[in-house]
């Protein structure tokens, strides 16, 4: 129950509703303020994820954690890579990757933005490091085929993005257009 409804239908929010909108506004402020500082927010979701590998390789345990955490990480990359529109599924209308070299310049739009990339990378490193407290979490695995299930998930994966960005002739870290600078004959 957030609030209880007045005379003229406004709410009159609880203190404990209120706290809430007040925390996730600040929250919310303080990420947005964060977005042009990309090498910063990098090195802390770095720092996020050292921090949570010493928790794992001192306490001897949650690897399944480690697991879906890298698991998750490789699905965000996957959409961090792609286009926004997939061109497979969107022969039929028009691609907005241009087909040909010669094409008009159309700038790669990721299905994923960087910004939501990296949020979602720090927030589940946080979630994985929280959740190593609960023992409950640590199931006795042996860890080697894990490492070598997702490496293998890791390799075919990739393989297959590779093979669509080559077959589709896009490049997710092309930062413009290419600038041509045409015959320089001397």
């Amino acid at each position: 129950m957030e609030g209880v409804e007045v005379d003229g239908g406004d709410a009159v929010l609880s203190p404990l509703a209120k706290w809430k909108n007040e925390v996730s506004r600040t929250f919310r402020y303080y990420l947005d303020r964060s977005a042009p500082y990309t090498f910063r927010r990098w090195l802390g979701t770095l720092t996020a994820a050292s921090i949570y590998m010493l928790r794992v390789y001192y306490g001897r345990g949650f690897y399944v954690i480690s697991y879906g955490v890298g698991t998750y990480i490789l699905n965000l990359l996957i959409g961090f890579l792609s286009p926004k529109v997939d061109p497979e599924l969107e022969a039929s209308e028009g691609a907005s990757l241009p087909p040909k070299d010669n094409d008009e310049f159309r700038p790669f739009v990721r299905r994923l933005p960087e910004f939501l990339f990296w949020y979602a990378t720090t927030k589940a490193f946080i979630v994985a490091f929280l959740m190593t407290f609960c023992s409950i979490f640590d199931v006795p695995v042996f860890w080697p085929i894990l490492l070598c299930y997702w490496i293998f998930l890791f390799v075919l994966t990739m393989k297959r993005q590779i093979t669509h960005m080559i077959r589709y002739k896009y490049d997710p870290f092309n930062i413009g257009k290419k600038k041509h600078t045409g015959n320089k004959s001397d």
